[in-house]
């Protein structure tokens, strides 16, 4: 794993004291991401094809061969096997996760929180289960930040959709918005995308909430799997031997009056003309990331969106990858010559649900883009991201934490890295 020269590890922040509330001089803020799991809202195939714990296992370790992923490597989330039953499927963190945020942020600054999608899983609102859609938002969106908002009564979070949250209908969607318009802790604009400001002028940020299935769905792309030695095989090749398979779009998805090119000029209008000392960018899909599953869409969302990131934005925040990574884009590819610090992009989609990385996939990423650095990932955990803009320093600085299988709700830091602040 090579280290970026744009950014430098410091230290874990102690997490014992207390803090003082935030100075104007700074910006707090959580990011989370893939929440909105719990086994009382399985997949339908869990229900159709129910599984034991050891057959659960044995089909995580058969589709991670199928992944050619090192099989030293595998692991697998805990297991939860439904009471009176034999029946096990993954056990969630979104409880665990919401009460090691609240946690942190008895010691340190948490002025809002933002939600990186998928905050409905599997099947979003309006999913044809026979379940109130008040009561599954109630449990998956609201139930884990209880113990957040419980000692933050004013805080807030802005929250993006995700894929998952699109999966039933136009209607799933609206019912989402529409609860989130009724909470007194959560904010996300009825069109999905919207723009808003904290911090005082001159030292404000504005952020850039997208809806990034929107912008996929309005895309003709392949989902094409990695070669044998985790390389990505080409589309031509893939084709000959019947390996690729044109991303899945539900009628549904599809952009209606241009909606997603409306959001990519909005996008584009909104960056350039901002006033704000920092702009920052977050939505669900990734645009580089080390799963080995989800490069397709890493490759239209960057074609779609990076130039005008990598002219303006200071990082770009995602969800979609159930792990923690931090990854760097140094603007080369769609900006040659350019001389502006690397675009941090930082991958918080742990808050419920985990996922494995893929080694050789990283190794093949790394020798293909000289643009792309690996800074710094873990996988198989439960957790978030603490994200601080110090006007002070001018920089930009990212904490990851995890907490523990066991539910408990502690709080332990892994990583931090500093980031110089690179809008003008």
């Amino acid at each position: 794993m090579k280290l970026s020269t744009s950014c430098f590890a410091v230290s874990a922040l102690l997490l014992s004291g207390s803090f003082n509330v935030a100075a104007q001089d700074s910006i707090s803020f959580l990011a989370f991401g893939d929440g909105g799991y719990h086994p009382d809202y399985p997949k339908t195939k869990h229900i159709k094809k129910p599984k034991n714990k050891q057959q659960f296992i044995e089909a995580e370790r058969a589709d991670w061969l199928e992944d050619h992923r090192p099989i030293e490597e595998f692991n697998h989330a805990p297991i939860y096997v439904y009471p009176g039953t034999e029946i096990a499927t993954e056990d969630t963190g979104a409880a665990a996760v919401g009460k090691a945020m609240a946690a942190l942020c008895e010691r340190k600054a948490c002025e809002f929180g933002i939600q990186l999608g998928d905050n409905i899983y599997p099947d979003g609102a309006d999913a044809n289960d026979g379940k109130d859609d008040q009561k599954r938002m109630n449990d998956l969106i609201l139930g884990p930040l209880k113990p957040l908002f419980k000692n933050n009564k004013e805080l807030v979070v802005y929250s993006a959709l995700g894929n998952h949250d699109w999966k039933t209908s136009r209607k799933g969607v609206k019912l989402q918005t529409q609860w989130m318009a009724n909470q007194p802790n959560f904010h996300m604009d009825k069109r999905g995308y919207y723009s808003y400001k904290m911090g005082e002028t001159g030292n404000d940020v504005e952020f850039f909430v997208l809806d990034t299935n929107m912008l996929l769905s309005g895309q003709h792309y392949y989902e094409i799997p990695l070669a044998k030695d985790g390389s990505e095989q080409g589309l031509a090749t893939a084709l000959a031997h019947g390996h690729a398979e044109v991303e899945d779009i539900e009628i549904h998805e599809s952009p209606v009056n241009g909606e997603d090119h409306k959001q990519l000029a909005w996008l584009a209008k909104g960056l350039k003309t901002s006033t704000a000392k920092w702009k920052i960018v977050y939505g669900h899909h990734i645009l580089w990331s080390i799963g080995g599953t989800k490069y397709d869409e890493g490759h239209v969302l960057r074609r779609l969106i990076l130039p005008e990131l990598c002219q303006y934005a200071d990082a770009y925040i995602a969800g979609h990858e159930h792990d923690l990574e931090l990854l760097t884009d140094d603007c080369s590819r769609v900006m040659p010559g350019n001389n502006k610090p690397k675009l941090p992009l930082i991958i918080s989609g742990a808050a419920s649900k985990m996922r494995g990385t893929h080694t050789p996939f990283s190794q093949q990423q790394e020798k293909r883009y000289p643009e792309y650095d690996l800074i710094w990932a873990k996988s198989f955990i439960w957790g978030f991201a603490h994200i601080e803009l110090d006007n002070r320093s001018d920089s930009l600085n990212v904490s990851f934490y995890t907490t523990p299988h066991d539910k408990s709700g502690q709080v332990i830091p892994e990583a931090s890295f500093s980031f110089k602040h690179r809008s003008k």
